[in-house]
């Protein structure tokens, strides 16, 4: 009943090769799952403001569909290796939708057929052996290789030559054969559908308990998928990059202008990176001019420093380089923890300047004082949060804490000029051009930069001064966003250097080229 049942959007969840169609096959319909990944906040990526490179080109739908499906498979297997969580959801459509209204009509009117060919006399069979035909099909796709037993027990007992002369005859036994799918499905289900197959023993009219069957089948469907996405990541990882270089590439060939915003992104890292090195070479006064090599930009150097520009993207106005374009939530992600982190070190800094030196140092108190401040910034990326009056709660609510603690540890409270100037130091951070705040942003982007540039060798670089209340949550932000670094270096890198050759003079000397990894195990650390 393919055309009449609504049937899981996995379809041979079960098998799993090499090939990319049964790939495609095994997370069919997942897309919907990789766009929850991005905040309903989130600007779409349109392109705007194109620079002009390419003529443009007319594509025929055919081409366009097939371009299509390729960027839906590269993201899926980019997903997939990259996201250890990722896992295939049922589709829900939203209750007052017209394909869901659409789809529960057609439902009903087949299982009303179904009901009145079964109420018949004699019954009509006809619909009902399609839906064992359907299950049998569904119960062997769930089979491995090894399950020979299994295999011939589904074949033997649902065998429809031998189901459709019983119900020519009036011999056949729909309850019967109900109760060995449930037992088979008892068998091959995961443990967290047991209850779900257990209930099934308790309907007892024929019509209700095929909706139901059907039903814990498509969620059994969904759990197959998924465990063979997770039997796939180990070879899909090892050949992942490979993969994706290989789709970005036909992308390309379709589309030549596809490389236009990584060539800008690159280019503005390097002038920027040029003009610092620049800067700081000028000559102080009386000294002797720099070489030229002490401006000379390597292509990993403009690499990182391109990458650290991403955690300050202006998504709203600008395109994301096409190249991340895959990870731009997760960029998105970075950025807005990043974000937080930088409000709540400058605050704990101001907090603790204030402070007695024995109140910093106890270690209890300036934990407490850090989730204090990380539960009230918890909703800083939500459109109705308000940094400002947020600050202020956190103003008041610091100096009630710190005075406590002043006075357990014997030392003299805050005075009310002292609470005054620690409030208007907090509240003060809200503005992007406060200088703690500047000075908290510019070292923890050290820290990642110098993470970035060590190739993640631990331990992890000295954290430099300042942040070492929220040294912690700072280093778990540098593994992620090194690791969505180095996995787009291993893809990417040779479109990378392609296009800084013709933008920076170089010479390739040791260290200055991306050298990859043995495995990608080895790059995630896995």
């Amino acid at each position: 009943m393919s055309e009449n049942l609504d049937k899981s959007n996995i379809n041979d969840a079960g098998k799993s090769n090499d090939s990319e169609q049964d790939l495609g096959g095994a997370v069919e319909g997942s897309d919907e799952a990789l766009d929850k990944r991005i905040k309903p906040g989130s600007p779409s990526p349109q392109r705007v403001q194109r620079p002009h490179s390419s003529p443009p080109r007319f594509v025929t739908v055919e081409e366009l569909l097939e371009t299509a499906k390729g960027v839906t498979n590269m993201a899926l297997a980019h997903e997939i290796a990259v996201n250890g969580e990722f896992r295939i959801k049922p589709v829900e459509l939203p209750e007052d939708s017209l394909e869901k209204r659409v789809k529960d009509i057609v439902h009903k009117a087949f299982w009303d057929c179904l009901s009145t060919q079964l109420s018949e006399d004699p019954p009509t069979y006809d619909h009902a052996i399609k839906l064992v035909g359907e299950i049998k099909q569904t119960l062997l796709s769930f089979l491995l290789p090894g399950h020979t037993r299994l295999r011939n027990q589904i074949t033997e007992v649902l065998d429809l030559d031998l189901i459709k002369q019983e119900a020519e005859n009036g011999a056949l036994d729909i309850s019967k054969l109900a109760e060995f799918i449930i037992g088979m499905m008892g068998t091959l289900c995961a443990p967290a559908r047991d209850e779900e197959v257990k209930k099934l023993k308790d309907i007892k009219e024929i019509v209700p308990l095929f909706r139901a069957i059907f039903s814990v089948l498509d969620l059994m469907k969904v759990d197959m998928a998924n465990f063979a996405v997770t039997s796939i990541r180990p070879h899909l990882m090892q050949q992942s990059v490979e993969y994706e270089r290989k789709k970005f590439q036909e992308l390309l060939e379709k589309q030549p202008n596809s490389l236009d915003f990584v060539t800008q992104w690159l280019e503005e890292a390097s002038d920027d990176l040029m003009n610092q090195k620049y800067k700081n070479s000028l000559p102080a006064a009386g000294g002797a001019a720099a070489s030229g090599d002490a401006t000379m930009l390597s292509p990993v150097a403009v690499q990182n420093y391109a990458y650290l520009k991403l955690l300050k993207w202006d998504h709203l106005q600008r395109p994301f380089p096409e190249t991340v374009l895959m990870d731009q939530s997760r960029f998105q992600e970075l950025q807005l923890q990043l974000e937080q982190l930088t409000i709540l070190g400058a605050v704990l800094l101001v907090t603790f300047n204030m402070a007695a030196p024995g109140v910093s140092s106890q270690a209890d108190f300036a934990e407490k004082l850090k989730m204090i401040v990380k539960i009230l910034l918890t909703d800083m990326h939500l459109p109705s949060f308000h940094l400002k009056d947020a600050l202020t709660t956190i103003g008041e609510k610091v100096c009630v804490e710190v005075s406590s603690c002043l006075s357990l540890c014997g030392f003299t409270p805050f005075t009310t000029d002292q609470e005054t100037v620690l409030k208007g130091q907090i509240q003060a951070v809200a503005s992007p051009e406060d200088p703690i705040r500047r000075i908290m942003d510019s070292r923890i982007l050290t820290f990642l930069e110098t993470y970035l540039a060590s190739g993640h060798q631990k331990p992890f670089p000295t954290v430099p001064g300042g942040l070492g209340p929220i040294q912690k949550e700072l280093e778990e932000v540098a593994i992620k966003f090194v690791r969505l670094v180095n996995y787009n270096k291993m893809v990417f890198s040779p479109y990378y250097d392609a296009v800084l050759s013709k933008l920076i003079p170089w010479r390739p000397t040791e260290g200055t080229q991306f050298k990859g990894f043995r495995s990608l195990k080895e790059l995630l650390w896995i």
